[in-house]
């Protein structure tokens, strides 16, 4: 026979595993500061060095994450979206860094309990704690924000929304009607894949050897001669 916990025994087994998901989420948020902006946050996305944040966030060039252990590095914003309002920084990692981990699927339920982390008023690694108010945006479609009764003030932008196992289920952006909305992690995943096929391809080509004579010496160099035998 299956043993299941009485609401109270699960609700004080979720008290204790909170703190401990709580720290792994501080460790993969950033503190983003850009110079002549407020401080946002951002969300450690590869331990390559990448860290995905909001647009308005890193709106300059200058910018500076600061890690949760009080290290920091330069980083260089490598693209920026105002319209999906999500940024892509990329700085040197240190060797122990560790990145977000994302959570795509399943999909999200209504009344799901969610972290949202920050740095609002300067405190960094602040939280708050809601449930999702919304599953979608009613059409059937892949969701566009996801939605959550959070609340957030200034500082929590950049910053991840993630569920009750430690999985980032969106990059925290804007209140609207009251509620937290996020841009999930599935159309973040999406737009960075965009973001660096565009980058790939509008990466110069280096020259090929017959063209790079040609431009050399003015003449079409011709086939390469072979040695007589």
């Amino acid at each position: 026979m299956e043993e299941t916990l009485a609401p109270a025994s699960a609700s004080a087994a979720l008290g204790d595993e909170i703190p401990a998901i709580v720290a792994a989420l501080r460790r993969v948020t950033v503190v983003v500061r850009t110079r002549g902006a407020g401080v946002g946050a951002g969300v450690v996305w590869d331990a390559r060095g990448v860290v995905i944040t909001n647009a308005h966030v890193a709106r300059g060039d200058d910018v500076t994450v600061q890690f949760s252990d009080g290290g920091s590095a330069s980083a260089r914003v490598v693209a920026r979206d105002r319209q999906r309002d999500l940024a892509a920084l990329e700085f040197d990692p240190p060797a122990d860094i560790a990145a977000a981990v994302l959570r795509a699927a399943p999909a999200l339920r209504v009344g799901d309990l969610v972290i949202a982390v920050g740095h609002p008023d300067g405190r960094a690694g602040a939280i708050t704690v809601g449930i999702i108010h919304a599953s979608d945006d009613g059409n059937g479609s892949e969701p566009r924000w996801v939605r959550a009764d959070v609340r957030l003030a200034p500082g929590y932008s950049g910053g991840p929304l993630a569920d009750v196992a430690g999985r980032v289920v969106g990059i925290n952006t804007l209140i609207y009607g009251g509620l937290a909305l996020a841009v999930p992690v599935a159309a973040v995943a999406e737009w960075l894949r965009g973001e660096r096929h565009a980058s790939r391809r509008a990466r110069p080509r280096a020259p090929s050897r017959r063209g790079a004579a040609r431009r050399r010496t003015g003449a079409d160099p011709g086939p390469p001669s072979r040695a007589q035998s």
